[in-house]
């Protein structure tokens, strides 16, 4: 096998790995202390404590020389991209997925928040990229669509009958858009992944803190981390930070270099089935018909696009 492929089905297991974790490990501790402002607020940090002080140290060691750099210098890229995939892949994906696990359960956010992933970035990189769309991976498209109405479907229906989990649909809806803009920002920029995730890292850590440190005073947003055990910040410091952010940033950057950025999110959409299981067997949660023949839609969808030739020509990231 290849070195390179070889490469590119690890950074793709590891992704998937703890894509599948972060969802069920999101959706466990939502009703726990912290509100979804405070787990951002951990994610942030998490990833600052481990990414800043190395960016640092290689400004140091290379005497402030590179163009392109920004927010200080803490930011490898230039402050436009920067702001971009700060926003999109930060801010934007964060809140939103956060908020909604409050709302729906983890196997709708199998479907909605990664599922759905192709499709999003699939309308971006044809309208910024010019992507040409191959019939089979039109198929696929399809299925991962008619898989996510199924569950977003049953949602809209049962609000009729006081049922909130269509609001966290949507949140992960939103979520997802916001991780495909930021899918085919690296392609069009051809970021390097560890840059594109220092990147995002120095946006958050400067613009995060300050505005969730006065929309908390203000009673804008509430925050319960002072009240939290000191064990749950530990965790989701350390898991939504370090393994999401800063493991999973890196490894999912490179798979858009080896694969290409729709090819990517259809490789990615295998999580759906994996964390729904996973919600079944550690979360006690229950699989429902609409949600079985969805996810099942899903996984139809990743083996149609996954498996016919592309035209993404690779980015060596």
């Amino acid at each position: 096998m290849p070195r390179s492929r070889a490469a590119g089905i690890a950074v793709a297991a590891v992704t998937v790995t703890i894509w599948t974790s972060f969802i069920i490990v999101g959706r466990a501790f939502a009703h726990r202390t912290l509100t979804p402002f405070d787990v951002a607020l951990a994610r942030f940090a998490g990833a600052g404590v481990v990414l800043l002080p190395l960016r640092v140290w290689q400004i140091r060691r290379n005497s402030g020389r590179g163009t392109g750099s920004s927010f200080f210098g803490l930011s490898p890229l230039s402050r436009r991209v920067t702001v971009l995939i700060g926003l999109l892949a930060g801010w934007g994906y964060a809140l939103l997925a956060y908020s909604g696990f409050v709302w729906a359960p983890a196997a709708h956010a199998s479907a909605l928040l990664t599922g759905s992933l192709p499709l999003w970035t699939t309308f971006v990189a044809m309208w910024w990229l010019n992507e040409r769309i191959t019939p089979p991976r039109v198929w696929g498209l399809a299925c991962i669509l008619s898989g996510d109405a199924l569950v977003g479907g049953s949602s809209l229906l049962q609000s009729f009958q006081g049922s909130t989990a269509w609001i966290g649909d949507a949140m992960f809806i939103g979520a997802s858009m916001c991780w495909a803009g930021y899918t085919t920002a690296v392609r069009r920029y051809r970021l390097d992944g560890l840059a594109a995730t220092v990147a995002i890292t120095a946006f958050t850590s400067l613009t995060y803190l300050p505005v969730y440190a006065v929309l908390v005073l203000l009673g804008v947003w509430p925050s319960h981390i002072a009240n939290a055990p000191m064990s749950e910040v530990l965790l989701q410091t350390i898991f939504q930070g370090v393994g999401p952010v800063v493991i999973a940033g890196v490894t999912f950057t490179s798979m858009v270099g080896h694969f290409g950025a729709v090819r990517t999110t259809m490789i990615t959409a295998i999580v759906p089935g994996l964390s729904a299981l996973g919600a079944v067997a550690i979360l006690g949660e229950a699989l429902s018909w609409n949600l079985l023949c969805g996810l099942a839609l899903v996984t139809l969808g990743v083996v149609l696009g996954v498996a016919v030739k592309t035209s993404d020509a690779p980015v060596s990231c």
